[in-house]
C-alpha cells in the first residue's frame, strides 16, 4: 500500500495551486469580481455551519425523546403486574409440575443502560449533523450560485478566470506527468 492511497499522507500541491489560484484572482478578476467571490465563499459557510448546528440540535433533541419514551416503556412496564404462569385453554398451568418452569422475569434486561443511552445520543447526533450539514451545503451552493449569477458580466469574468485556472492546473499536471519533456520528444 503506498502512501498515496491516503488522504492525510498524499504529498499536495496546495500551497503551489493557491498560489497560482491568487494569481488568477488578481490578474483576471476586478475588485467587484472578487468581492463577489468572497461573499458567495462566505454566503456558502454560514449556510454550511448554520445547517450543522440545527442538524446537531435537532439529533440531540431526537435522542432525548427516545431515551425518555424508552425510559416512560420501561417504567411503565416495570409497574405492571407480571405472569408468573400459564395457564392453557384445556386447564393446564405451566409452572407447577415438572414439565413446565416458572416465567422468567425480564425487568431487568428492559431497564436502560449507560452504553445504551450514550449509543442513542452519539448515533442520533451523528446523524443529525451529517443530515443539518449536507442541507446546508445545498442551501449555501444555492445561495452562493445566485450570488455570482447575480451581474452577468461579473459571472462570465468569473468563468472565464476559473477555465484558465483549470487550464493552467492542467498544464502543470501534465508537465509532472511527462517528467518536464514535450510531448513530441517522447513519442520521437
Amino acid at each position: 500500500m503506498s502512501t498515496e492511497s491516503l488522504a492525510a499522507l498524499r504529498k499536495s500541491d496546495r500551497d503551489e495551486l493557491s498560489k497560482l489560484a491568487e494569481e488568477h484572482m488578481q490578474h483576471d478578476l476586478r475588485q467587484t469580481d472578487r468581492d463577489a467571490l468572497r461573499s458567495a465563499a462566505s454566503k456558502f459557510g454560514t449556510h454550511a455551519t448554520i445547517g450543522s448546528l440545527l442538524g446537531l440540535g435537532l439529533g440531540v433533541f431526537l435522542a432525548f425523546r427516545v431515551r425518555t419514551a424508552r425510559t416512560n416503556m420501561f417504567n411503565a412496564f416495570r409497574a405492571r403486574e407480571k405472569p408468573t404462569m400459564v395457564q392453557f385453554a384445556d386447564g393446564r398451568t405451566g409452572g407447577v409440575d415438572k414439565f413446565f418452569q416458572a416465567v422468567p422475569d425480564i425487568t431487568p434486561l428492559l431497564q436502560p443502560t449507560t452504553l445504551g443511552d450514550v449509543a442513542t445520543y452519539l448515533l442520533f447526533s451523528a446523524g443529525g449533523l451529517f443530515l443539518g450539514g449536507e442541507t446546508g451545503l445545498l442551501t449555501g451552493t444555492y445561495s452562493a450560485s445566485r450570488t455570482i449569477s447575480r451581474d452577468p458580466e461579473t459571472r462570465a469574468r468569473i468563468e472565464a478566470a476559473f477555465r484558465k485556472y483549470r487550464v493552467d492546473v492542467l498544464r502543470k499536471e501534465a508537465d509532472r506527468l511527462d517528467g518536464g519533456a514535450s510531448v513530441l520528444d517522447k513519442i520521437f
